[in-house]
């Protein structure tokens, strides 16, 4: 493998599905995929991710090589014959590669790399709302309310490995029946319920508590909502797709429901 060095090879195939990123598969006898980012910060923190997960023998692709200091700074990971988990067994499919990455423990909050890193969960919080209310002022009252609920909230939690982008699409299965996750761009150390949360989101849902497991106590389905509306928030300050901008804005100005 010592042939990567993030240039994209004759013959590469381009299977770009973001905006932010360009994404190629590499075949040949070790085929691979290659990844450009626009942000570097998100490729430290994939590349980081990735080493963990292989590190946990976690249901992800491996690291195979990484600049995340060039120009574009890039990736490699390993390439992985596999389809989509299709929408109606989404749910049911994501519980186990979930829950081992969940297990993975880190020693503080928020990005693994190329972020402040924050000594507890309710500070990464906080830190999240200034970005959105700086870059969005008009939502500085939405933001004001979450404040306030994350303030009344127990949040005294371990930080476990988040996804913390789960959609239809990043869940694949591969040919011999092995199920992976894909795109770890933004993952963070963090409360496991947040991954739920923004699934919620990234589903459309009206009210995110169709994705927490049955028989789940009032504590997590209070965490629950107020994630929810925090990832909503995120999307009406920074979504580049107009309709998940409005959709989330829509949802935003909703009297929120207070936590107890």
């Amino acid at each position: 493998m010592s042939r990567i060095d993030g240039r994209v090879p004759d013959g590469a195939t381009e299977i770009t599905t973001g905006q932010a990123n360009r994404v190629w598969y590499i075949g040949g006898r070790e085929p691979y995929v290659l990844k450009h980012y626009s942000d570097p910060a998100r490729a430290a923190n994939e590349a980081a991710a990735l080493r963990l997960l292989t590190h946990h023998h976690a249901p992800s692709p491996r690291l195979l090589h990484a600049d995340v200091e060039g120009q574009p700074a890039w990736t490699a990971q390993s390439a992985v014959q596999a389809q989509p988990v299709p929408a109606e067994q989404f749910l049911d499919d994501l519980a186990g590669p979930l829950a081992a990455v969940h297990a993975i423990g880190g020693t503080h909050f928020g990005r693994l790399a190329g972020a402040t890193r924050h000594p507890t969960w309710r500070d990464y919080l906080h830190d999240r709302l200034n970005l959105y209310t700086a870059t969005t002022p008009d939502l500085a009252t939405a933001a004001a309310a979450l404040r306030r609920d994350l303030d009344r909230v127990n949040l005294d939690i371990e930080p476990r490995l988040l996804h913390h982008d789960l959609q239809p699409g990043h869940l694949v299965r591969t040919t011999d029946g092995l199920q992976l996750l894909l795109d770890w761009e933004l993952a963070a150390f963090g409360d496991p319920i947040s991954d739920r949360a923004r699934l919620a989101v990234r589903l459309c849902l009206l009210s995110p508590q169709a994705v927490l497991a049955p028989g789940a106590a009032p504590a997590a389905h209070q965490r629950l909502d107020l994630y929810w509306r925090l990832h909503l928030l995120a999307d009406a300050a920074l979504a580049t797709d107009p309709a998940v901008r409005a959709h989330a804005l829509s949802l935003t100005a909703r009297p929120p429901r207070r936590a107890q």
